[in-house]
């Protein structure tokens, strides 16, 4: 069944960003919309969950056996000889979940060794984002991209970056949220581009981006998740249209939006 990972569901309700969520986070921390949308687009391309509705994860194998302090005071000296070193790779990451054999070497550290949704927060930052544990964070983020942005929003509070977006010093953000490396992936540009298209405007109507995400699990390709209406967006919207004997005006009015959220589960 996809979703499933050595006994872990991934797979959920999949539910889209709420304009509740997003005003949450923000007030949380305390910075204006489009510094929130610029990290969270350069983090993900601004979407928290795949096709088939499992959350966007990254599983970074060089976390899982390196020698992490974090690692070691977690589970001691036994995860060092529990054999994760034939998990090692030429890939520093794997773009999949942690998979059967990860879980069960360690399925704590496992989890732990991946970044989770919108913000791409790393499970072993599950207890400092406001969670009890890296599970009930993974089981979060599996359900709703709210959660994925309040863990994003956790970690930016817990370390202190939210006078970097605040004051536009990118570079320094970029630093401490994506690490030293960085400048290799020019984050900091990235985020400054973002941010200053998301400031110029329109910011992106959640009403539709949540439209676009729903039409992507009923197998409907509105193109990006985004928030912005376009060609693939009207014709994906028209076929759902036709498909549920709805007038097929390519529009997001009331009755397909009722249509595509009564689909949700």
């Amino acid at each position: 069944m996809p979703g499933i990972y050595g006994g872990v569901i991934f797979k959920n309700i999949g539910l889209p960003l709420s304009e509740a969520g997003l005003a949450k986070a923000a007030g949380d921390i305390g910075i204006g919309l489009p510094a929130l949308w610029a990290v969270m687009t350069v983090e993900t391309n601004g979407c928290g969950f795949l096709p088939d509705r499992r959350p966007l994860v990254l599983f970074e194998r060089h976390v899982f056996h390196g020698p992490d302090k974090w690692k070691i005071r977690r589970h001691g000296p036994r995860f060092e000889r529990s054999g994760s070193r034939r998990l090692r790779s030429r890939r520093r990451f794997s773009a999949r979940p942690p998979g059967p054999r990860a879980i069960a070497l360690d399925r704590r550290a496992a989890l732990e060794s991946a970044s989770w949704g919108l913000g791409q927060v790393m499970g072993y930052n599950a207890a400092s984002v406001g969670f009890a544990d890296v599970e009930a964070m993974v089981k979060a983020m599996s359900s709703s991209e709210d959660a994925q942005f309040q863990g994003m929003a956790g970690f930016i509070t817990a370390n202190k970056l939210s006078k970097f977006l605040q004051q536009g010093d990118w570079e320094n953000f970029a630093r401490r949220y994506n690490g030293p490396g960085f400048k290799k992936n020019s984050y900091d540009e990235k985020l400054a581009d973002e941010h200053a298209r998301y400031l110029k405007g329109p910011l992106p109507g959640l009403r539709l981006r949540a439209a676009q995400l729903l039409l992507t699990y009923r197998g409907f390709n509105p193109g990006p998740v985004d928030g912005w209406s376009g060609k693939r967006t009207k014709g994906a919207l028209a076929e759902f249209q036709k498909a549920r004997k709805l007038p097929a005006t390519g529009e997001l009015d009331d009755a397909t939006f009722s249509a595509l959220e009564s689909e949700a589960g």
